[in-house]
């Protein structure tokens, strides 16, 4: 498998090779078009001079005079048509058309370095021919000659040139090597950030990145972290849940178990036959109620779950649901009253019945004897609002902060009968339509709780 640093050291290597390569092309393209004849024409200017110097100053030793100007840069070749003669820097090729210095002891100008064949890379500047030359044509002691002259490339390097060369060198090394330090330190988080996610993969939730960068990778590391926090606190969640669930069904077993044995005993009387009975069918409706809530949990928790939303009349149902626990409220001996205006709610009904069925059997259960539980119904402009109001024991501010917590249970003498869900049942739903559950109770003075739900 390719890794992220050395796919970034290839990519690198071929950034700088098509980098140099497009440079070279573009350098080429330059010459061509531009320094090519700019260069062929101040050679042509100094070959002139040169001539002109010798047929006016009429050297009285012109091979020493040339051999001068060779040494200092030049490749020179001077010839009569019959014999010719070198000064200066060798040439590699000595090849000239015979036609060429005739055309310049007739009185021409021979441009080689402008007429040099295009070839890349700038071959022309540096090709060490003896056609890649300026040719001119003077006159010395009544006799013609041809002057053909070109700058010795290689004294044109000097000690300058090389530093430069060599600067640029050490500066394209020194990048490189920088450039691979630095992907180095940026794969580093990288490669942590991979461990911690195998670390994750392994349910080792407590796995934290110790980066920090004001960058990207930063920002990443930290967007981790929190997700390792939440994935923690969600597995103690997990973990508290299934110690409750686990809780929760074992104890009604138990005491369904232990009655069942009761009851085989044959010298039983009716009475306590009876008694052994109603425990069995009320830890059965227990878990029962159990069941059905932890389903519907399930099916709230489904993020890819679509509420069947359509308009009803929520005064109706509630109604209903009166009706329903009418029963209930007579055997509490709780007195109840409502005020409904007639709203239309655009909701899922049943998942709302769900709230209603919790928080009015939650009013009669903590009620209190000959107490009082009030429903009333309201519309807002942007809103719906719910009220159901109780007399009964009530709850401290610090059991009301875990009120809505799963499996949250005030105490055991209270809440025998319950199951710790319905609460939290209540809030999903709301917020899945996009509404709040409030809250507000006061010990042994009562609880109201408002429901509000946006107005679609």
């Amino acid at each position: 498998m390719k890794t992220l640093y050395s796919k970034f050291v290839v990519t690198t290597m071929l950034v700088m090779i098509g980098s140099l390569c497009i440079g070279f092309l573009a350098t080429n393209i330059y010459y061509h078009q531009v320094v090519k004849e700019k260069n062929d024409a101040k050679n042509v200017k100094i070959a002139q001079d040169i001539a002109k110097y010798i047929e006016s100053s009429k050297p009285s030793d012109l091979e020493n005079y040339l051999t001068t100007l060779g040494e200092i840069g030049y490749q020179i070749y001077v010839t009569t048509g019959d014999e010719g003669h070198f000064f200066g820097g060798k040439y590699r090729d000595k090849a000239l058309p015979p036609k060429t210095v005739e055309q310049v002891l007739n009185g021409g100008i021979y441009h080689g370095m402008r007429d040099f064949p295009k070839e890349t890379f700038v071959t022309g500047f540096f090709a060490n021919e003896l056609i890649n030359t300026i040719g001119v044509p003077f006159t010395y002691e009544n006799k013609q000659y041809a002057l053909f002259i070109r700058p010795d490339i290689r004294l044109l390097f000097s000690e300058v040139h090389t530093i430069l060369g060599g600067l640029i060198l050490a500066m394209t090394v020194l990048s490189l090597l920088a450039m691979l330090l630095f992907a180095k330190a940026l794969i580093r988080p990288i490669t942590q950030l991979t461990e911690a996610t195998h670390q994750l993969a392994h349910e080792k939730f407590d796995t934290l990145l110790d980066i920090e960068r004001a960058d990207e990778i930063g920002q990443l590391a930290d967007s981790f972290n929190v997700m390792t926090e939440k994935l923690q606190e969600n597995d103690r969640i997990r973990k508290e849940f299934i110690s409750n669930v686990s809780h929760d069904f074992q104890s009604p077993l138990l005491n369904i178990q232990g009655y069942v044995d009761l009851l085989k005993n044959p010298s039983l009387t009716d009475k306590e036959r009876q008694e052994y009975t109603t425990i069995i069918e009320l830890e059965t409706k227990r878990l029962s109620t159990l069941t059905k809530q932890l389903l519907l949990l399930t099916s709230l928790d489904q993020s890819t779950r679509l509420l069947k939303r359509e308009p009803y009349r929520l005064d109706e149902q509630l109604k209903e649901t009166v009706r329903k626990y009418r029963w209930q409220l007579e055997d509490a001996n709780v007195q109840l009253s409502y005020q409904l205006e007639p709203v239309t709610c655009n909701g899922d009904a049943g998942l709302l019945q769900n709230v209603w069925d919790n928080l009015l059997t939650n009013a009669i259960k903590y009620n209190v004897e000959g107490g009082e539980i009030h429903i009333h119904l309201q519309e807002f402009s942007t809103s719906i609002e719910v009220l159901i109001k109780d007399s009964g024991i009530g709850l401290t501010a610090e059991q009301l902060q875990k009120a809505f917590d799963r499996f949250y249970r005030v105490d055991e003498s209270r809440t025998k009968q319950g199951t710790g869900l319905g609460l939290a049942i209540v809030k999903q739903i709301a917020e899945l339509h996009g509404g709040t559950v409030h809250m507000e109770s006061v010990m042994n003075s009562g609880t109201k709780v408002r429901v509000h739900l946006p107005k679609l």
